[in-house]
């Protein structure tokens, strides 16, 4: 484990989503009480988005922005809320020079799969056709999101190219839960990292797809055909069940002919990014809007 990640695993158990109430508070009160992000040079403005049912968004443009991400928070499908991201959201977007799009997408098990991914496809779709009022180059909008979120950019991408559905420029896959089957050696052996767990995702999972069998938008990497998706960034953390899965599924956009930059970052367990005084962590978050950034260029 890095050095200056090493002392915060104590105070990273897994969170109990047994009981989603209790959790879904922990979860809430962390964020809260974490450093407000500077939002200098940000405009933010919180949108609604029309659909079945109205999907809320917080818009974060940076002066001059004319690309955008369509950004999908973590928390296990289960728990945040646009409030709790605004950590994730600031940062990605003052560092990428972006506008980032935060959805807030349903939680499940009230609104069990697909009712996240169909949020994030009336968010994209909405950005598209809306992207001259949101001074937003239409060529130039990625889908991108942590863990759960990641997943669901995933799922975002291949429906937007099996339904001919708007031109996306890239994914940013962080983290990202990829294959329900929790068969890679990650899932097998790293049982009991900080935060992500096996019993965590397993129970992730459930709530997410209750007795749905997994299609690919749900598990992408049960997706046979990953040809003529978008350019990908794709990072993992060593301590992490879902890290093989990542890993498995950058080689294989590989090889079907996608382009893909793939961080595998040493000493690091899932979310580990939050702890901001860690060198590494500062390391992964620039990587990761230096990825966006030169893949929405101009």
């Amino acid at each position: 484990m890095d050095p200056e990640l090493e002392p915060f695993i104590p105070m990273l158990a897994g969170p109990d989503l047994t009981d989603l109430a209790t959790a879904r508070k922990n979860y809430a009160e962390r964020a809260a009480a974490a450093p407000a992000p500077d939002t200098t040079g940000l405009e933010i403005e919180a949108r609604t988005v029309p659909a079945d049912p109205d999907v809320p968004v917080r818009i974060y443009r940076p002066e001059g922005a004319r690309a955008a991400l369509v950004w999908l928070r973590g928390g296990a499908w289960v728990m945040g809320d646009l409030d709790a991201d605004r950590h994730w959201a600031v940062r990605i977007a003052a560092a990428s020079g972006v506008v980032v799009i935060s959805v807030g997408y349903r939680l499940a098990p009230e609104h069990r799969f697909p009712a996240a991914l169909d949020d994030v496809w009336a968010v994209l779709n909405w950005t598209a056709e809306h992207a001259a009022e949101l001074g937003i180059d239409p060529d130039r909008i990625a889908v991108g999101g942590h863990s759960a979120g990641a997943n669901l950019a995933a799922a975002t991408a291949l429906r937007a190219r099996d339904e001919q559905g708007p031109p996306i420029r890239f994914q940013l896959l962080n983290e990202a839960i990829l294959d329900d089957r929790q068969q890679s050696w990650s899932a097998r052996n790293f049982t009991e990292t900080p935060w992500n767990t096996r019993a965590v995702a397993t129970a992730a999972l459930g709530h997410y797809l209750g007795s749905t069998p997994a299609t690919p938008y749900a598990a992408p990497a049960r997706a046979t055909d990953l040809s003529g998706l978008p350019p990908a960034y794709v990072a993992t953390s060593e301590f992490d069940p879902n890290r093989d899965e990542g890993i498995e599924y950058a080689v294989r956009l590989l090889q079907a002919g996608v382009p893909v930059e793939l961080h595998q970052w040493p000493g690091t367990f899932h979310g580990s990014q939050a702890i901001l005084s860690a060198e590494i962590s500062q390391r992964q978050i620039a990587e990761l809007t230096a990825a966006l950034r030169r893949a929405l260029a101009e």
